[in-house]
Parts: C-alpha cells; structure tokens; sequence
C-alpha cells in the first residue's frame, strides 16, 4: 500500500517545481510514495523537465481550470486506481513553491498515525523572510470572523482570542492546536477522506477550495489539526502574481462563492446584502490598489 500520494499543481513555475521535487527526494525517508505533478497548461517547459528529470513521478497536462480541478486530475486517477491498488494512507496537497526539510513528510505521516481522530493536518509555513506564512491554520471566514479581519481590528489585536481569528494570530506559531481549517499549500489529509467527503469543489477556481474541503471534513466528524512543531518553506504566491488582476478576482470570487454555500441560508436578507456588498467593495479597492502598483511588488 502507498503511504503518501502527493499532488502538486504547477503553472509556470518550473524551477519552483525542480527544487520542489528534490526537496520530496530528500524527505522520502522509508516512506512509499506517489508523486503526481498536474501541469496547469505552462509555457515554461514544466511538464518536459518533470519527465526528464524524475522519471518516478506521474505527469498529467491539463488547461488551466484552477486550482481545485487541477488537484481533482489526480485526486481521481487515485480513486480510479484504489479497487486494484488501495487508497494510499495519506494525500498530500503540495504547491510547487515549497521546499520540504529531510524529516517533513516523515514527521507529519508520524503525526497523522497518531492521530486517527485528524482528518488533516498541515505544518508550520515560513515565508522567503523568515515569517511566519499566517494562511497556514485559520478559522472559517464567517461574517463576524470575517468582519474583524477586514475592519482593521484583527491587526490592531492580534493577541485577541476574538479579533485575531481569522488567521489565528492569537496561536503559537509551534503550537498543535485543532483549527478550522490549515492551507492547500501544504494540506496532509487521510485517505479515507477522499471517498466519504469527495474532491475539491471546482466552483473555486483559486482560493477558498482548500476551506470548503477542510469545512467538509469537519462535518464528516474529523478533526484539522495544525502542526507547529513541523516546519516548511513556502515562496508563496510565485503562480498567481503572473496574473495579479485575475488573482484578485479569483480571491473574492471565492468568498463570495464560500459565503453562499455556507452561510447564506442561514444568514438574514439584510445581513446577506450588507455581506455581499462589502465583498464587492473590498474587491473593487483591491483591484484599484493592483492597478496602481508596479507588478513586480504585486503579493
């Protein structure tokens, strides 16, 4: 039985993805594995440099559909290949702009054997300063939560176990602690979650994806527990600054997309207008302040 099947969606990022993949090399330990690279339709050779380089690791081309169908590629060929192989104990959701230490993977799969209660997990992410990559263990984005992060007032008290939900600044950055939901940059799920919760949702092209499957785990009775103690590097962003304007669009696509599968019903007319428009006018400022800044600082 394979113990890990990590997916890694690239788009024009090949050298990423190369230093990626050693990174993987170095941190096999005594694991098996599956690596699957699924090429979001790149024009910088990625998919050719995969096949010529590491031979052991399954390449799928596929146009540029976003992230979660991206994943989803694979995720499906892994169910397809589970009645004759069996589900491997783990998948991994990998980006391609991360760089793994020797003991990574070993680590969070020791982690996880611990843990049958966990239905994901996710580590620590360190940005290229040496700070801590805050996406990394979240809380749902509910109106309320949502509110004190776009109102100012998580910033202004982060230590707030109130204000500081969003991105949970309030947390250790090597705690362990059950959190809502960890990151898709690097997103450790059990196996046995694929068939009970299903693939990610492909109405999220980029963002927002990785929360929808995390809120779909919680409700199927397991827990996502972030791991500090595990540490990773993360160059963020490197695929989506190439298209800051539709990343921006893609970002509050998203919230508008997450609000409405899983807060609108329950959420008076009044409130879900005022929602809704608020969505909008941060968007409509976002993509104001991307026009006006040089596309090399674009985040």
């Amino acid at each position: 039985m394979t113990d890990l099947a990590i997916v890694i969606v690239n788009y024009n990022v090949r050298e990423l993805l190369r230093a990626c993949l050693r990174s993987i090399e170095r941190s096999v330990s005594d694991l098996h594995i599956q690596v699957w690279v699924v090429d979001n339709g790149s024009r910088d050779g990625s998919a050719a440099m995969v096949r010529a380089e590491f031979p052991g690791v399954q390449v799928q081309e596929a146009g540029n559909g976003g992230f979660a169908r991206g994943n989803n590629v694979a995720l499906r060929e892994i169910l397809a290949r589970a009645e004759a192989e069996g589900l491997p104990r783990y998948v991994l959701l990998l980006n391609p702009d991360t760089e793994l230490p020797p003991n990574a993977l070993a680590e969070m799969v020791r982690f996880l054997d611990a843990r049958p209660d966990v239905g994901a997990s996710g580590p620590r992410l360190i940005l290229r300063d040496g700070s801590l990559d805050l996406a990394c263990r979240r809380s749902f984005p509910t109106p309320l939560v949502s509110f004190y992060h776009f109102s100012g007032l998580g910033k202004l008290f982060p230590r707030s176990r109130r204000f500081g939900r969003y991105n949970l600044t309030f947390l250790d950055p090597a705690a362990v602690a059950e959190v809502d939901s960890v990151v898709g940059a690097f997103m450790l799920v059990r196996g046995q979650v694929l068939p009970r919760v299903g693939l990610l949702d492909e109405s999220f092209f980029m963002y927002g994806e990785d929360l929808d499957w995390a809120l779909r785990i919680r409700q199927a009775g397991w827990k996502i527990v972030y791991n500090g103690q595990v540490t990773v590097n993360h160059y963020k962003r490197a695929s989506s600054r190439q298209r800051n304007t539709q990343s921006v669009i893609a970002f509050y696509s998203a919230m508008l997309i997450f609000f409405r599968k899983h807060y609108a019903p329950q959420t008076i007319l009044p409130v879900r207008w005022l929602v809704v428009a608020a969505i909008y006018a941060r968007a409509s400022l976002a993509l104001a302040q991307s026009g006006l800044r040089p596309r090399s600082l674009a985040n």
